[in-house]
């Protein structure tokens, strides 16, 4: 007469069949929460993100910064005049950088093209006029796609490099 069992136990050393089975959805878990907790074994196959439409103005902005350090290194007669105006681009650098969320590229920085000292003080502010028109016609470029959240900076920053355009007249 059956007592309830559809199965015999034979009474053999053996595991159970709902032994087998929790041991199994166990090991299934554990398998599941590997990737979640692991330490990423694929990451150096994945590309590089995709860089930041803003990228090419933090640039700009830290080259700025050092044209203008440059020129008042050539003629120190100039720093009242450049100083707050290189001031204002490595504010603006580092913000765009903050707002991008990725640090500055590393390695050695590249020479900028134009007043590096060489000519006279007229010809080196003509050469800064030109950078900064250069320089407000990106940001104004850049503010007119940005996002919402984003137009506010570059929006002042376009305004700062026109007023610098006007410093330097």
């Amino acid at each position: 007469m059956a007592t309830g069992r559809t199965t015999t136990h034979h009474g053999g050393t053996g595991q159970s069949r709902r032994a087998v089975l929790r041991a199994g959805a166990l090991l299934a878990a554990g398998a599941a929460a590997v990737p979640l907790t692991g330490c990423d074994l694929f990451d150096g196959d994945r590309p590089d993100p995709a860089p930041d439409p803003l990228e090419p103005l933090a640039a700009e902005s830290r080259a700025l910064a050092d044209r203008h350090r440059a020129a008042v290194a050539a003629d120190p007669g100039l720093a009242d005049r450049l100083t707050p105006i290189a001031e204002a681009h490595t504010a603006h650098a580092d913000e765009l950088r903050r707002l991008i969320g990725r640090p500055e590229p590393s390695g050695p920085a590249t020479p900028s093209p134009g007043a590096t000292g060489g000519g006279d003080r007229a010809a080196v502010l003509a050469d800064l006029r030109a950078a900064e028109q250069r320089g407000r016609d990106n940001a104004a470029k850049a503010c007119a796609d940005a996002p919402g959240e984003r137009a506010a900076l570059l929006g002042s920053v376009t305004a700062a490099r026109a007023t610098h355009l006007e410093a330097l007249k």
